[in-house]
């Protein structure tokens, strides 16, 4: 069985490096989009169409699982997806982990781009999901983009600032990018000692596995990792390969040596 995760930058490898351990002979296809990416600060309708082409693709390709691990997808895309694909084919999209952390913590900051941050979309999660925990918001700013190129140095600088915009004393921290899992270690690390940590990448997986075994079909294949970037067929971005979700999943990088 193949299981397409569709987003624009790397923020699904997270989720596919945990579908890999879980489920190793499961055939994933990586729709990335390199040349609209990132997909938050674009229209509405951009978004729709560029994802619905993703999806269009991968059905094509055989997939018979769609994921969205990525918050501008799922909150903009999810419903018109379900609507274009077949009933039959599950559909699964992400949300920030926001009800375990306020239902666990007081305090709790949320993580996430700057787009997100200010949306409407993470403040109605707060208002349904917060509880009785006091919730704030955290703009990264540039983390995700320092992400996908696989810049350190940014990526440090921006999880430093991050860090710095947490209230003293919060219990918990959401990471509200499907990016940020990826350099976890470097966000626990900036941290007080003691901040819980919590995503959705898991979690998200786990589903995906659960819908697909609904199914009863054979969900056995060879393990085979497919990568597309903006429609045409090709590997993980070099910059993958800084991070051990993209080595999971066989990125390589690109060696600058010269003759």
């Amino acid at each position: 069985m193949i299981v397409a995760l569709i987003d624009s930058g790397l923020g699904s490898l997270p989720t596919g490096a945990w579908l890999r351990k879980l489920r190793p002979d499961l055939d994933l296809l990586l729709q990335l989009d390199p040349d609209g990416a990132p997909w938050g600060p674009k229209p509405e309708q951009w978004v729709v169409d560029r994802v619905l082409g993703a999806v269009e693709r991968s059905v094509r390709l055989g997939a018979e699982a769609i994921v969205l691990p990525c918050n501008t997808a799922s909150v903009t895309a999810l419903e018109h997806v379900r609507a274009q694909v077949d009933p039959a084919v599950p559909v699964i999209g992400t949300v920030p982990a926001i009800k375990p952390a306020a239902a666990a913590c007081r305090s709790v900051a949320v993580w996430a781009t700057a787009a997100t941050t200010a949306s409407r979309y993470q403040a109605d999660l707060v208002a349904r999901f917060g509880g009785d925990a006091v919730v704030t918001g955290v703009a990264c700013h540039g983390l995700a983009d320092a992400i996908d190129r696989g810049d350190l140095t940014a990526i440090a600088s921006a999880i430093e600032r991050g860090a710095r915009r947490t209230p003293d004393g919060v219990e918990a921290v959401v990471l509200g990018c499907t990016h940020y899992p990826l350099v976890l270690d470097a966000i626990v690390a900036a941290l007080p000692a003691g901040v819980r940590i919590f995503d959705s990448a898991e979690a998200v997986a786990a589903q995906t596995l659960r819908r697909i075994d609904a199914l009863g079909r054979p969900t056995a294949g060879t393990g085979v990792v497919t990568v597309y970037n903006s429609g045409v067929a090709g590997e993980l971005p070099a910059s993958a390969a800084a991070f051990e979700s993209g080595r999971i999943l066989g990125a390589r990088e690109i060696s600058r040596r010269t003759a």
